[in-house]
């Protein structure tokens, strides 16, 4: 049975090569690094000590440094275990969940029919070819030189020239025993309704053959010479060998700077990566006269784990970021993302290049941003709200970005990031202390106040006393170590991370006040959730590993010093549950009246009343009341050998 192209390319895309060796051989932990696909091990075809053995999930294949072995998922079947191809193709289509195809004939006829097709496009590319260097190609010639496509650009890139001519290539391809069937199905001939006679698709344009990723010819794209015609640009229809969501101009010699170590750039037309490619940026690519799609981010992090999207920076450009932004969201995945690139405006790359050279075009790219602050600066504008009812509305569109997010764990940065961000973004700016009395449209001091801070209007300003204002509860960002609180629920997840796995989601939405809990919490949770069956003993061995070991000392040293007893690892689960419940309960209280505060001094600064400001007085009692109330209640602790108190 032969298998189709499409079928095999689809088992090796969704099958890591290093799931496929991974059954035969032991990866070296210290030299392997998983999240990459970059994985070694000692080879399995020749005896030795020392890993020489690679496979690498991203290139799909694998390469012994030692004996010289090397291949793709069947490959290794067959050489390794002795299978035939058959065997294999069957294991790793039921290891990557694709079915088997039926046996058909005639769609293997059709594949051989497919295989005739290439030679056509590629006939045709010979005679665009000839014509641009004959002399009914002089136009197109000159367009190509005041474009700046020199000659090693046109022959590397297989430029050519489609004549004014009906039926010239049509008549070409007939003599070279191609038939009317053949140029249908390759797009390169087209008819009209009313007129069945076929005639040829492009005429009098500058001819750029575009390729599949082995190199094929599939289609091409026309650039019209004449000004009057309605496409400037025409693309060849989708046929059997084209689909233009799984083409990206260029990508085959973009996957092969990839592997080199070459950045990914993906850029608006052809001209723009001929540019690029010419000045040494050989990872350019552009799809096909369509906006990026989940496709081709597929075909792209196939490439790299970061491409860069390169957009101009006029207000279609802003636009068409945007888009991208809500295409990419819901597919990022752990160590898969984009940095989006913005090109002075009014310039793509090809003039930017043209004008100021390489470094000016290598410049932007540097300068490329990360995908979470691409967000954040078209949600914000990078102007404050001012309205309490403003600033939630700047959270709820940032909260709903990042719950588009299919992915559990980047979903969960990704609000901790934005959370982040919108705490430095609304901290109030302090200025010199005025002791006198404040001269407002009341003609006087605010009554209640005592002293104010001698700000302009509009500003966010603090109205609350120096004890809270300097609390560790009000600096959430400046606090070094967690709080009391953020120990219990730090130290009740870590020795007993069950609690964590039955609630994740909930976790999730937990806000932290001092970055060493926000970072110890993220890398408690990313551990929980890559092994759901975790012990308290290896969970703190793993994050002992990455640098918490005396943060996590520290806080039980604070704890046992208070006489909190049920977070420790001897407590029976029952017992830690109630205490981790009690603890984030009061956590969240806590949360919330500070957002509430918050918003009290907002509303309190632009319009005072003795109703507004009791109600921000109620919130600091609230607030007050929270924080002498200790993570300890009565009534539970039996299970754990704890006697109840006696009156």
């Amino acid at each position: 049975m032969r298998f189709s192209d499409a079928f095999l390319d689809e088992i090796r895309q969704r099958l890591p090569i290093s799931q496929v060796v991974g059954e035969h051989v032991i990866w070296d932990k210290r030299k392997s690094q998983p999240g990459r696909g970059d994985m070694w091990a000692c080879c399995p075809f020749h005896g030795e000590k020392t890993p020489s053995f690679h496979a690498d999930d991203r290139k799909g294949i694998y390469h012994c440094f030692g004996c010289g072995v090397t291949g793709d998922h069947f490959r290794f079947l067959t050489e390794k275990a002795g299978m035939s191809f058959p065997e294999a193709v069957e294991k790793l289509a039921g290891m990557a969940g694709v079915p088997m195809p039926a046996r058909d004939e005639r769609d293997e006829a059709r594949q051989e029919a497919r295989k005739s097709l290439f030679d056509v496009m590629e006939m045709a590319a010979r005679y665009f070819e000839a014509a641009l260097a004959h002399n009914i190609g002089a136009r197109a010639r000159g367009y190509l030189f005041e474009r700046g496509v020199s000659a090693q650009a046109q022959s590397r890139f297989r430029v050519g020239f489609a004549p004014d001519s009906r039926n010239g290539l049509k008549e070409h391809l007939a003599s070279n025993g191609v038939t009317a069937q053949e140029m249908a199905d390759t797009g390169l001939v087209a008819s009209r309704e009313d007129d069945p006679l076929t005639y040829d698709r492009f005429r009098n344009r500058v001819m750029f053959p575009i390729t599949d990723f082995r190199g094929r010819i599939v289609a091409f794209g026309g650039r019209a010479l004449s000004p009057d015609v309605p496409a400037k640009y025409l693309n060849s229809p989708e046929t059997v060998l084209f689909q233009k969501r799984l083409v990206l101009y260029n990508g085959m010699d973009a996957r092969k700077a990839a592997r080199d170590g070459k950045p990914v750039v993906v850029v608006e037309g052809y001209l723009d990566v001929i540019a690029s490619v010419m000045a040494g940026f050989e990872g350019s690519v552009a799809p096909m006269g369509t906006a990026l799609t989940e496709d081709h981010l597929q075909l792209l992090w196939r490439m790299t784990d970061a491409p860069i999207l390169c957009f101009d920076g006029d207000a279609a450009g802003i636009r068409a970021a945007e888009r991208a932004t809500g295409i990419v969201l819901p597919l990022l995945a752990p160590g898969k993302t984009v940095r989006i690139a913005t090109l002075p405006e009014g310039v793509d790359p090809d003039d930017l290049i043209k004008a100021q050279g390489r470094n000016a075009f290598a410049d932007v790219l540097d300068r490329a941003r990360s995908l979470s602050d691409v967000v954040w600066s078209n949600e914000t504008g990078g102007i404050v709200p001012e309205t309490p009812e403003a600033r939630a509305a700047l959270e709820a569109r940032l909260r709903e970005r990042a719950n588009s997010i299919g992915d559990q764990s980047v979903r969960r940065h990704y609000m901790q990031a934005f959370d982040e961000k919108l705490a430095a973004f609304f901290q109030p700016v302090r200025q010199p202390r005025w002791d006198g009395p404040r001269n407002d449209r009341r003609g006087g001091g605010r009554p209640g106040y005592g002293q104010s801070w001698g700000q302009p209007r509009g500003t966010p300003r603090l109205v609350v006393s120096d004890t809270l204002r300097n609390s560790r509860l009000m600096k959430p960002g400046l606090a070094a170590d967690p709080s009391p609180r953020e120990a219990v629920i730090l130290t009740g997840l870590i020795n007993h991370p069950a609690l964590a796995e039955t609630r994740l989601e909930g976790l999730a939405h937990v806000e932290f006040g001092s970055p060493a809990a926000r970072n110890l919490f993220a890398s408690l949770l990313d551990s929980v959730m890559a092994d759901h069956d975790i012990s308290g003993e290896d969970l703190r061995i793993s994050l002992g590993a990455k640098g918490f070991g005396p943060a996590i000392e520290k806080m039980e040293a604070m704890l046992r010093g208070q006489g909190i007893w049920q977070v420790g690892p001897e407590i029976a689960a029952q017992d830690a549950e109630i205490g981790l419940t009690h603890a984030l309960a009061l956590h969240y209280k806590s949360v919330e009246l500070n957002k509430a505060l918050k918003a009290a001094e907002n509303a309190l600064d632009v319009d005072w009343t003795e109703d507004s400001f009791k109600v921000l007085q109620d919130i600091k009692n609230q607030i007050t009341t929270v924080d002498g109330t200790e993570a300890l209640i009565e009534g539970f602790g039996s299970l754990s050998g704890r006697a109840p108190r006696g009156f």
